[in-house]
């Protein structure tokens, strides 16, 4: 699997005392389970819920195309809603 992101937004991200990680931290939601649903169509887009450090992270992401190979783009990132958690137990 692979991922591509912007590097200057990932470490804005990480300063940012509300996420504290980023986009390289987060990838460890696909390493385990984790909840995935269409966040919207035009542009299509994913929202992951999953574990990372310990603390549920929410992801945003889009399937995109290089040379005929599949990547994650990956958008933005939070920590889970309470909302984001609870369909999260439901779901797993």
């Amino acid at each position: 699997m692979r991922f591509k992101y912007d590097k200057a937004k990932s470490e804005r991200l990480k300063k940012d005392p509300r996420r504290k990680i980023g986009f390289e931290e987060v990838k460890e939601i696909w390493t385990h389970y984790h909840y995935v649903d269409c966040r919207s169509d035009d542009p299509e887009q994913f929202r992951a819920i999953g574990w990372v450090k310990s603390k549920l992270y929410t992801v945003i992401y889009e399937v995109r195309e290089d040379k005929d190979v599949e990547y994650y783009h990956l958008v933005t990132l939070w920590k889970s809603t309470k909302q984001e958690e609870k369909l999260y137990e439901q779901n797993s």
